[in-house]
């Protein structure tokens, strides 16, 4: 008896360590750390580059078979938060983005992977741009892994992407950095 309680703790364990070891990385943006201006959004008084980070994923969890990244701001003064982007269906064979690659011109992203509409209207990366005089934002960005491809109107409110995302992801993976503008 005491030899299944071992074995099936170490079950337990292993898939608990699985389940946590799904990690985002990345050499432009560090966790706790400030953005650099390059990842400002053009627009709404910023004048950054609005470029998208690099961003690369590892250990990926038994039964993905897609990817979603997400960029957010729960601090933005809108009483729910401001996504900045969002890509779903992300082929599984994809484990790096590029610097530049959610540029609103599409041509960076992968063949079936979809850029959503962000909450500045475009559909692509939208940098940083919290209000001058605000203390600093978290900008967490996120990659999630998915068992299937969601059906999502390309359309759809960037709330409803992130709540299938939510409740669809075996895991995901986030890098929170800061950013404010004085």
């Amino acid at each position: 008896m005491k030899i299944y309680k071992i074995l099936i703790a170490s079950i337990i364990l292993m898939v608990s360590i699985s389940a946590y070891s799904f990690e985002l990385t990345s050499s432009d943006i560090k966790q706790g750390e400030d953005l650099s201006n390059i990842f400002e959004f053009n627009g709404f008084g910023c004048n950054g580059d609005n470029i998208s980070p690099m961003l690369a994923w590892k250990n990926i969890p038994e039964g993905t078979k897609y990817f979603a990244i997400t960029l957010y701001d729960p601090d933005a003064p809108s009483g729910s938060g401001w996504w900045h982007w969002q890509v779903i269906n992300i082929p599984k064979n994809i484990l790096y983005f590029a610097r530049g690659t959610g540029n609103s011109d599409q041509t960076k992203i992968p063949n079936g992977a979809m850029q959503m509409r962000n909450d500045y209207g475009i559909y692509g990366f939208g940098g940083a741009c919290p209000p001058i005089g605000d203390t600093k934002h978290r900008y967490q960005f996120t990659v999630y892994a998915l068992p299937e491809k969601l059906d999502m109107a390309k359309d759809s409110s960037a709330a409803l992407v992130g709540f299938m995302l939510n409740a669809n992801a075996i895991a995901s993976s986030t890098i929170e950095a800061l950013y404010q503008r004085d």
